[in-house]
């Protein structure tokens, strides 16, 4: 059996949620510890999409930005997407660094390996989370870094579609580190099958 979109009841539902609420504060928390300072975040929305919805969720699908895609392997199988728009990872990059006034829309190796770094600790967080509460065991691979446009990013996972469920856990993240406002956004995007061994460690399906 093979749990799609439609399927979903709204315990299930709420049960996802739940679990992108937990990943999204714990990837918050760690880029806190990381840039030593303190971080205010506002609840994250998260939704169960359609695969092929997604790119109504962007503002603009030609639009620039950074994305940060892993691998899942393990008890759960499938991929995870960070996606930012360059402004928030040049926010992000300036807190790292402690940079003042960059506005560069342009990231040097360094830069771009910090982006990396920082995509790999949050997602890394995420799954972290995930596993917590389903005893599963998840592992990520090392993450891939680009700068592309919107919907070119997301075509990445999409070759594998065959490969995948029809959903996608979308959780959006918003944060504050004094003025600066980073918005973020995380895609899970199951293989098929996994939504079941989810839910089912859950016990929200038998």
């Amino acid at each position: 059996m093979t749990i799609n979109f439609n399927e979903f009841n709204n315990i299930q539902l709420d049960v996802l949620r739940e679990i992108g609420n937990i990943g999204a504060g714990n990837a918050i928390s760690a880029l806190a510890k990381m840039i030593n300072r303190k971080i205010d975040m506002s609840v994250p929305k998260v939704k169960i999409l359609e695969f092929n919805k997604i790119s109504d969720m962007l503002i603009e699908p030609e639009e620039p930005v950074v994305g940060i895609l892993l691998r899942m392997t393990g008890d759960l199988t499938g991929s995870i997407l960070f996606m930012l728009d360059k402004k928030s990872a040049r926010l992000l990059v300036n807190m790292l660094f402690g940079f003042k006034e960059s506005a560069s829309e342009f990231f040097d190796e360094m830069e771009m390996s910090a982006i990396k770094e920082l995509g790999n600790i949050m997602t890394g967080s995420y799954v972290a989370a995930l596993s917590m509460l389903t005893s599963l065991k998840v592992l990520c691979s090392i993450p891939d870094v680009a700068i592309d446009m919107a919907g070119a990013i997301l075509s990445v996972p999409a070759i594998e579609f065959g490969k995948m469920g029809e959903t996608v856990l979308f959780i959006e993240s918003e944060f504050n580190e004094g003025d600066n406002k980073v918005i973020g956004d995380f895609f899970l995007i199951p293989d098929v099958g996994s939504y079941e061994i989810l839910l089912k460690s859950l016990g929200v399906i038998v």
